[in-house]
């Protein structure tokens, strides 16, 4: 813990004052493009694989990536996403999964789980990917060689999930949001977007930048 309150300390002295217009101009309101779901995994930090400042994504986490379809019974995805989406008027959002996920590990073997209940029930919102990979690998079971294509199906999966909130579907009639899904490999570096053309994930890179942003749902 010591680094991180020394952190505090550093940044106050060294970082705050090289930005302190852009931290004072955010002081009054923020702005953000896109919306960014990911996982909680603390391997994960979307500013630093993004390279974006402060004030330019609006940030969700939590153990899967997942988007709980809609419901009545609020949740905090549910509020954020309608906040991202009507009240900030975001236009872009981000689903994006990642390599040696652990959800996706408990997905795939829910009975591991069983000491972890409310870990369980919250992976219940990944079952459609689990059987959709047990169908197209001809698998009754799932086991870890599989772990690559649970998380790509999660993502796929939870991008049709959001699709289910009022907010979203209402912009999405009418071109004004658009949904990506994205898989970061930590070990390369390399983060992958899900190809609605062809159904594959593609290596980003700026030569695929365009070709992305126009196959977006």
């Amino acid at each position: 813990m010591d680094h991180v309150i020394s952190g505090v300390a550093k940044f106050q002295k060294e970082v705050y004052p090289g930005k302190k217009a852009k931290f004072q101009k955010l002081a009054n309101g923020q702005n953000p493009e896109v919306l960014f779901i990911t996982c909680s995994d603390s391997r994960i930090d979307p500013n630093l694989v993004t390279q974006t400042d402060p004030g330019e994504l609006f940030i969700c986490r939590n153990a899967g990536n997942i988007v709980p379809p809609h419901s009545n019974q609020t949740g905090g995805m549910t509020a954020s996403i309608e906040f991202a989406v009507a009240a900030l008027g975001v236009s872009h959002i981000v689903v994006c999964g990642h390599t040696d996920c652990g959800a996706m590990k408990g997905a795939i073997n829910p009975a591991g789980l069983d000491s972890l209940p409310h870990v369980k029930e919250w992976l219940g919102h990944c079952r459609v990917a689990t059987e959709v990979v047990k169908e197209r690998c001809g698998h009754s079971e799932l086991s870890i060689d599989d772990l690559e294509a649970v998380t790509k199906e999660n993502v796929v999966q939870q991008i049709q999930h959001l699709r289910t909130h009022p907010a979203v579907a209402a912009k999405l009639a009418t071109g004004q949001v658009k949904l990506h899904g994205w898989v970061y490999n930590i070990g390369s570096g390399d983060v992958l977007y899900y190809n609605t053309e062809s159904g594959e994930f593609d290596v980003m890179d700026e030569s695929t930048a365009e070709a992305q942003l126009a196959r977006a749902e």
